[in-house]
């Protein structure tokens, strides 16, 4: 891949699925205690829990880093941020067990991003590629090296997603 080309990396579909599944089973649960009438504080409980759930999976599904030859561009739900790299001043890197965050920053702009994204190894050598001297920590040049992969966001979907069968089955 040329440094011109523009590439876009989205969150993983690994992680997608198992969120969007958790959300059709609770939607489900909540039905099937509206109809047999169950006691209202479950089907309360249950639309709390639909709330956060489908908020996290619309701002998931939304999410794109948009990479070319003059910067890099976040789009969320609602709202879009792009740095130039010509402008930036450093790339920073915070590691929390196998979770990264990479702080981009230009001056008071700045732009945060994790290691949710699909292809996020090849994220990570394009920035890099891309960055003004100087700019890149030691800290990101020794995790470029070998950018670890989250998992646990992914199992604990699915843990949520065969929780939620079992419940399903227990209320026939």
């Amino acid at each position: 891949m040329s440094v011109e080309t523009e590439k876009t990396f989205v969150i993983r579909r690994a992680f997608l699925l198992p969120l969007g599944l958790l959300l059709l089973e609770t939607l489900v649960l909540l039905v099937v205690c509206l109809v047999q009438r169950q006691p209202i504080a479950k089907a309360l409980i249950l639309l709390f829990l639909i709330l956060p759930i489908a908020g996290l999976f619309v701002e998931s599904l939304g999410r794109k880093l948009i990479l070319d030859a003059r910067g890099l561009t976040a789009k969320r739900l609602f709202r879009q941020q792009t740095i130039a790299f010509a402008e930036v001043t450093e790339l920073e890197t915070v590691m929390v067990r196998n979770r990264v965050y990479l702080t981009l920053c230009a001056g008071d702009d700045f732009l945060i991003f994790s290691n949710s994204y699909r292809d996020f190894p090849l994220l990570v050598s394009r920035l890099l590629e891309r960055m003004p001297a100087g700019t890149v920590s030691a800290a990101t040049a020794q995790m470029a090296e070998a950018p670890p992969s989250k998992k646990s966001d992914v199992i604990s979907c699915w843990i949520g997603v065969a929780l939620l069968v079992y419940i399903l089955l227990a209320q026939f």
